[in-house]
């Protein structure tokens, strides 16, 4: 008997189903990741448990808002979406009001209040180019929409956070139906531009290195990909058990963060890893099925198409950086990684996948 497929509604709540388990799945780590830098920084090993449930909370609010109103809301706002992440962006330069922590200048904050301007603009990004590549795919034109934010994220200094911009506006435009030999040449000047940005920093520079040679200083420089490696390594087959991870007490750095699921692989091991790996390649599958469905050029079908490259791609940078594929970049893991504005945006974003999804 011939299986019946599955309706784009069964698509949607499957989709908001792995939604939910991977948001909760991502609030239990960062508490096991958390509990020793929580209590050796604030004195309180629920800290960073409290404070992302609450980003939980306002994102989980956020995304039903998205899901219940129509999507184009977002195409026709998208002009003012992308004006004001670009004076977010530029916020960060004013003292007072951005936040100038380890040398990099990614925050800013209203009293208690503390933002990441770059995830509003990933998301101004895609609303406003998703609406200008349906009607134009002028290279020129394009090039100056997408450099400008990029170049204001690069002087924060982000590297890794300006890769997933021009990630995600030229995956865009190759889409929208922009040229194939102007795109490859365009992703090769892109590529050039990053290398330079690499070679003119020290720090990018040592990451580099770290990653062509990791075993180089396993004290200093490679010290960070030494604690991965170990991490992944202890974790085995079945992994140390719920709460038995040794790497979290000060050895691995950004264990919180960025270096989240080599927590997760420590304590699960590669059974567990992989059963997450396979919700978030699911939970990328149903993104696409609702996207793939929507008019060939829409605005609708490029906004789907980038809210699913955005998550794509952060899920395989971070994966593939903690197992040594790519180097370090500091992108965060959706849904996982500790970092309130991260978690809201990339909640609002999907509640825009579930919109698009519940169109006829």
């Amino acid at each position: 008997m011939k299986k019946k497929p599955i309706s784009p509604q069964q698509s949607v709540l499957f989709l908001i189903g792995i939604l939910v388990v991977l948001s909760l799945l991502g609030l239990l780590f960062v508490f096991e990741a958390s509990t020793s830098e929580a209590y050796r920084t604030f004195g309180d090993q629920y800290h960073f448990l409290k404070h992302h449930a609450i980003g939980l909370a306002i994102g989980l609010v956020f995304f039903s808002m998205a899901a219940l109103v129509p999507a184009d809301l977002w195409l026709k706002a998208a002009p003012l979406l992308y004006a004001g992440g670009i004076l977010s962006l530029l916020l960060v330069f004013i003292p007072g009001i951005g936040l100038n922590l380890n040398g990099a200048r990614r925050w800013i904050s209203f009293g208690p209040a503390v933002f990441q301007p770059v995830e509003l603009m990933k998301l101004a990004l895609i609303a406003y180019l998703s609406s200008w590549l349906s009607k134009y795919q002028k290279l020129p034109q394009f090039l100056v929409l997408l450099g400008i934010p990029t170049l204001l994220v690069l002087l924060q200094p982000d590297l890794g956070s300006m890769m997933v911009l021009c990630a995600i506006g030229f995956s865009l435009y190759f889409v929208a139906g922009g040229q194939l030999k102007q795109f490859m040449l365009t992703i090769g000047g892109a590529a050039i531009m990053v290398l330079l940005a690499i070679l003119a920093s020290p720090y990018r520079r040592e990451r580099l290195l770290t990653f062509l040679n990791p075993t180089a200083d396993p004290t200093g420089s490679s010290f960070h990909v030494r604690q991965l490696t170990i991490a992944l390594g202890r974790g085995g087959l079945f992994g140390q058990g719920i709460g038995n991870s040794s790497q979290k007490y000060a050895y691995l750095p950004e264990a919180s963060t960025d270096s989240i699921f080599a927590i997760v692989a420590e304590e699960i091991g590669f059974v567990g890893s992989t059963i997450i790996i396979t919700l978030f390649l699911t939970f990328l599958i149903l993104l696409f099925r609702n996207v793939i469905k929507l008019p060939t050029g829409s605005p609708q079908r490029l906004l789907g198409f980038g809210i699913f490259f955005w998550l794509a791609i952060q899920i395989i940078l971070n994966l593939a950086a903690v197992v040594g594929l790519v180097p370090l970049t500091g992108i965060p893991l959706p849904f996982f990684s500790y970092g309130r504005s991260a978690q809201v945006m990339l909640l609002l974003a999907s509640g825009i996948i579930v919109s698009l999804g519940r169109r006829k």
